[in-house]
């Protein structure tokens, strides 16, 4: 590979040129470590310039950073021509359920790209019950740890259900302390997701009525916002709006601007943003490196005012010849819309797995919503959609506050052709467009991807390599470091990730993954331990 070898060399040689010894110990007195990871570039995820240096480790914590003399040291390795970096965090994260099974509990598919830490509870959805999750977490071994948000839209189908109707002042009572509960059981925030239902049936009153509950226990606001095309200003808005009345951090989940029509729009919401920003409103957001997108496929061509009930209900209803013909249209201007829908998954089409919904249609020479109307009859499938513009992705990763995150989760290869952000986004947004292309330097990818995410939290400990945090450390060699993961491939591992530790321990040993399980879940009630 000489190109990126190329580039490789002289982002070393630029490092060298650093100073040896910001941010260290400078102390004569030997140091007596499990780990000293020697000699490497460090990135520490303020942003600040690399410098080279080591990292010493001692039981969980990060213990001497910089130039130091090691004294008694269990292992000793060598980082030169290596960058040692914080642990990534990956602020939206739907691993809620898969974290728990036993064929993916590992997390690997992250461990590989550098992850440490997953945020769950994204887009409105998963547990509730956050002391329980927790407790389940804990029990059962996890490979990285894991720190949740109280999903707004599974809160809202467990006091009122899937139902499109406001509270009455008894179920607005009842998800208060509901949220109250979860945050004293240590969530870290709360979470939305305005496209899905039945999250999306709540107003903004609604919404900022609970989130002033979060505010008061210090948490923050995500929000998979209403829409994200041909109103993506308005939505940017409501956000900014809930975070003024209910007087808390807000963060846009995965923001773009999808569909061609709305490709340069995103600039204008950044700017709508920066305004907030400079008149005190606390607002952040998160960004996937990558020109499509993934979700339902009903949700994909179907409004939230039409699935009510929510996906099998309307798959359901679906099958009713005279329901079918009347939602025919909605779904034929949604997929005019988006004319590059890849199936990712589908129980009922599995041959139609891996390919746009038009291959499908010029194979069985069918119009193509036909095949769209036949799909939406599963209501488990799951699509990728081909709609965002690489000019919009390269400008938001250059914004200095978009942290980097997946909106993956745990898997294994199960013949599906999922979205490849899971097992690829953090080597994509670091080794392919900072090292590569140089889109950003080398410093903000990696502080969009730890020091950035864990300030989001207000996550204390982790997030930077410095004296007492928790030891969540990547080392990586930046000649390897690349995503393969693709859309036909989506289960290709990432490479170039030598070294990781979690919580003090190594979870992956030159390359080679470790059965460790040395996450755990992270209650923001005691500091993110």
């Amino acid at each position: 590979m000489p190109f990126r070898f190329s580039i490789a060399v002289a982002f070393l040689l630029a490092c060298s040129l650093f100073p040896t010894a910001l941010a260290a110990e400078n102390t004569d007195q030997p140091i007596s470590a499990d780990f000293v990871l020697q000699d490497g570039t460090i990135v520490d995820g303020t942003g600040g310039e690399p410098y080279q240096g080591s990292v010493a480790v001692r039981d969980d914590k990060i213990i001497a950073v910089g130039k130091f003399t090691p004294g008694e040291v269990k292992r000793t390795i060598d980082c030169r021509g290596l960058v040692i970096c914080p642990g990534f965090i990956d602020l939206h994260n739907h691993s809620d359920s898969t974290i728990l099974t036993p064929e993916t509990r590992d997390s690997r598919c992250y461990l590989t790209q550098g992850c440490t830490t997953l945020v769950t509870g994204n887009c409105g959805g998963g547990p509730i019950e956050v002391g329980k999750y927790y407790d389940e977490l804990a029990a059962q071994g996890i490979g990285v740890n894991v720190a949740h948000l109280l999903p707004q839209g599974s809160l809202r189908g467990e006091v009122i259900g899937q139902t499109r109707r406001a509270p009455n002042d008894t179920e607005l009572q009842k998800m208060q302390s509901l949220a109250d509960t979860a945050m004293q059981e240590g969530a870290w925030g709360m979470s939305t997701g305005l496209q899905y239902v039945p999250g999306s049936y709540a107003d903004t009153a609604e919404l900022v009525a609970i989130a002033s509950r979060i505010a008061k226990q210090g948490g923050f606001y995500a929000s998979h916002m209403r829409d994200e095309s041909d109103e993506l200003l308005e939505a940017v808005e409501e956000t900014i709006e809930i975070g003024r009345q209910a007087n808390l951090p807000v963060h846009v989940s995965h923001f773009k601007s999808s569909k061609r029509r709305n490709w340069g729009k995103v600039r204008a919401a950044a700017h709508v943003i920066e305004e907030a920003r400079k008149n005190g409103v606390r607002v952040t957001a998160d960004q996937y490196p990558y020109t499509a997108s993934s979700t339902s496929i009903m949700a994909m061509l179907l409004s939230d005012k039409e699935r009510e009930g929510g996906n099998q209900a309307t798959a359901e209803r679906l099958k009713n010849p005279t329901e079918a013909a009347r939602l025919r249209p909605y779904v034929a201007e949604a997929l005019a819309a988006r004319d590059r829908v890849m199936i990712a998954s589908s129980k009922q089409q599995p041959d139609w797995v891996g390919m746009l919904i038009r291959e499908v249609a010029a194979a069985e020479k069918r119009e193509p919503i036909d095949i769209a109307m036949e799909i939406l009859l599963d209501a488990s499938a799951q699509g990728v959609n081909f709609s965002m513009d690489e000019g919009d992705v390269r400008y938001v990763m250059m914004l200095p506050w978009v942290a980097t995150a997946s909106d993956g989760s745990v898997k294994i290869d199960d013949g599906s052709r999922p979205h490849p952000r899971s097992f690829g986004t953090f080597p994509r947004k670091i080794g392919r467009y900072a090292i590569q292309d140089k889109v950003l330097p080398l410093a903000a990818a990696i502080r969009s991807a730890s020091g950035l995410p864990a300030d989001i939290l207000g996550m204390t400990d982790r997030g930077y390599v410095r004296t007492d945090q928790v030891a969540d450390l990547v080392v990586f060699d930046p000649v390897e470091l690349q995503d393969n993961a693709t859309y036909q491939e989506p289960f290709q591992p990432s490479q170039g990730v030598r070294w990781v530790l979690v919580n003090g321990k190594l979870a992956i040993d030159n390359g080679e993954l470790l059965e460790t399980l040395a996450g755990k879940p992270l209650r923001r009630d005691s500091g993110g331990e």
